[in-house]
């Protein structure tokens, strides 16, 4: 009997993708290599060290390695070649069923002692149409656990639609200058613990947050990249406009 040959962009199992439909969000173990996570770290503190600091990249001496650094694909070869690796294109033309492109990238450092950001759904930020948006969040760390402020998700709540979010309530756990979720249960989030290389991906509309880093001395950087379906558009939001290809 003859098998049916498997595209290479094949990454997902059907249960996989059930269980995203189904949840909200899927971790993949190991999606990318330690060597290639470790040149990234380096090739970003090298940015920020740069004097004068690249313009795209700048911010004040102080908060050079606190302060996300945003959009770097925009701007930075490396960066976009982390932003389409294989496997990301892969598993999103999965769970898109076409191919998708990058709208918005950031790199967190999360130092010892910074806030999270309360729950919310990314779609709040990002409005697009029709609605595709897929996060992918890559663990730049050893460890990214409860201590130094992993993501928290609420499996499920992708489909409750978009919910209004208020003023940040918690301002000891969490960055005041965002917005959260409003009239949502919180009991049922539950933590997602990874190491490095890990990605997870979530749908614009899951609920989930992160809390502060309670560590003494570990980091929590990460590199997270928003992408759309090739044929959707982001609305209002003149600065993400552009679309980057994966391939």
């Amino acid at each position: 009997m003859q098998k049916t040959a498997l595209s290479p962009l094949d990454i997902l199992t059907a249960e996989q993708i059930g269980q995203f439909r189904e949840d909200g969000y899927i971790l993949i173990k190991k999606g990318c290599s330690h060597d290639l996570i470790d040149a990234f770290n380096g090739h970003i503190h090298d940015i920020r060290t740069e004097s004068p600091m690249p313009e795209w990249a700048a911010c004040d001496e102080d908060k050079k390695f606190s302060i996300r650094l945003f959009n770097p694909h925009k701007h930075d070869g490396f960066s976009r070649q982390l932003m389409k690796l294989p496997i990301i294109r892969g598993v999103l033309n999965q769970l898109m069923g076409k191919e998708a492109v990058c709208v918005q990238s950031m790199y967190f450092y999360k130092e010892p002692g910074s806030h999270g950001q309360a729950a919310h759904q990314d779609y709040y930020y990002i409005k697009n149409d029709p609605m595709t948006m897929i996060a992918a969040w890559t663990a730049m760390e050893d460890i990214v656990d409860e201590e130094n402020g992993c993501l928290f998700v609420i499996p499920g709540t992708h489909k409750l639609g978009l919910l209004s979010h208020g003023a940040v309530k918690n301002l000891e756990e969490h960055e005041p200058w965002t917005h959260e979720t409003e009239g949502i249960d919180t009991s049922r989030q539950i933590p997602v613990l990874m190491e490095k290389g890990d990605i997870l991906f979530f749908s614009e509309l899951l609920i989930h947050l992160s809390n502060k880093n309670r560590s003494k001395d570990r980091w929590r950087r990460s590199y997270v990249c928003h992408y759309i379906r090739e044929d959707s558009n982001v609305l209002h939001r003149e600065d993400l406009r552009q679309k980057y290809p994966l391939y």
